[in-house]
């Protein structure tokens, strides 16, 4: 009996377009930082709709570099969310902040917006929500609430390029944003990341402080680091710009038909997209009513590959466990943190795929 081959949750997609590119800047000599990365950043920029996009080796540095660029440091908190990539959080201490952990929305895995007020403080200087799996955090909301609170808000859109509110790009709804090009995002540079900002003097600051803090070569203003993205990066993120609009589409329409097939599937909810929201689905998260680790397995036994994200919220970590966070309930990450599970979406995913992701979920429901 022939054993069918599994399909990845997730595959990046790199063509002769990123090959060639990367190609041209080995022949150029030109590796470190240069043109190709300026106008990667001029591109990025255009696309999002924002005056600056700024160019860093991760989707952590732009985080790190932003907070510093708005002079958050020790004694400020910031508010954020605890269902999500350990990184957003992990940005606050590295500045010497403290992270604040507001619970989530059922629907969105998103920070809820009306459970954050009650944490401000009056050492409150920044709320981050994070854009997760896609979907847009609650950005208007939560910035007319950081307006009236005198505080600054700053949109973790790591797993959201071209997700937006209201025909408005995630990264260009009005406040700074972050963005990840890791391998499994909707656009990769192998590793890389970019601030967005409408902000002049947030991203000289940023530029500085990607860059050991120099405002040119060989002087340095202020204390910085090497955050600089490197010309092959760029030159690979150029050539992924060119397709990302095609391929969260086809996102969009493999959650289409997944959201179809699995319509009334007993124990599994589909995700959601808020009205007037765009998800670009980074990933195509379900969640599962009954045990999700045996579902899974399960799933893998019939080829459908599948992860978690994410399986121990940010304040359970032994990290933030061990800094005092262990008494700390959000009892909406937690049960997603128990129960979520990712399957296949990306634009390497067929129709025939689709339709054995669906009849392997079906089968493994009907079983549970």
């Amino acid at each position: 009996m022939e054993t069918l081959k599994t399909i990845p949750v997730a595959a990046p997609q790199m063509g002769e377009e990123e090959k060639r590119a990367v190609l041209a800047v080995l022949d150029s000599g030109q590796l470190a930082q240069g043109p190709v990365v300026e106008a990667f950043e001029r591109e990025f920029a255009a696309w999002c709709g924002v005056r600056h996009a700024v160019a860093v080796n991760s989707g952590t540095a732009a985080l790190h570099l932003l907070m510093l660029a708005h002079c958050l440091g020790p004694g400020d908190e910031i508010i954020t969310s605890p269902f999500t990539f350990v990184s957003s959080a992990n940005a606050a201490l590295f500045v010497g902040a403290k992270p604040v952990f507001v619970d989530i929305e059922t629907e969105t895995y998103c920070l809820d917006p009306s459970k954050v007020e009650a944490s401000i403080t009056p050492r409150t200087r920044a709320i981050m929500p994070v854009d997760l799996y896609g979907h847009p955090a609650s950005i208007n909301e939560l910035r007319e609430l950081a307006d009236r609170c005198g505080v600054i808000l700053i949109e973790d859109a790591c797993q959201a390029h071209g997700a937006g509110i209201d025909g408005r790009k995630a990264g260009a709804l009005g406040v700074d944003a972050t963005f990840s090009f890791y391998p499994t995002k909707n656009i990769t540079t192998g590793e890389g990341g970019m601030v967005t900002t409408d902000d002049d003097r947030v991203a000289e600051k940023v530029r500085m402080l990607r860059q050991h803090g120099a405002t040119e070569r060989y002087h340095h203003d202020i204390l910085g680091y090497n955050f600089r993205m490197t010309e092959i990066a760029a030159a690979i993120g150029r050539a992924q710009l060119k397709k990302l609009d095609h391929w969260n589409e086809v996102r969009r329409r493999n959650a289409s038909l997944l959201d179809e097939g699995l319509a009334g599937t007993p124990g599994v909810r589909t995700p959601r997209e808020r009205p007037g929201y765009r998800h670009v689905y980074h990933q195509y998260t379900v969640l599962i009513e009954g045990d999700r680790d045996r579902f899974r397995e399960r799933l893998q036994e019939l080829g459908i590959g599948s992860a978690v994200h994410y399986a121990v919220p940010v304040h359970r970590q032994p990290l933030y466990r061990d800094l005092g966070y262990g008494s700390v309930s959000m009892p909406e990450a937690e049960r997603a943190a128990d129960h979520v599970l990712s399957l296949p979406v990306h634009p390497g995913v067929s129709e025939s795929d689709l339709e054995r992701i669906v009849e392997a979920v079906r089968k493994v429901a009907a079983t549970a």
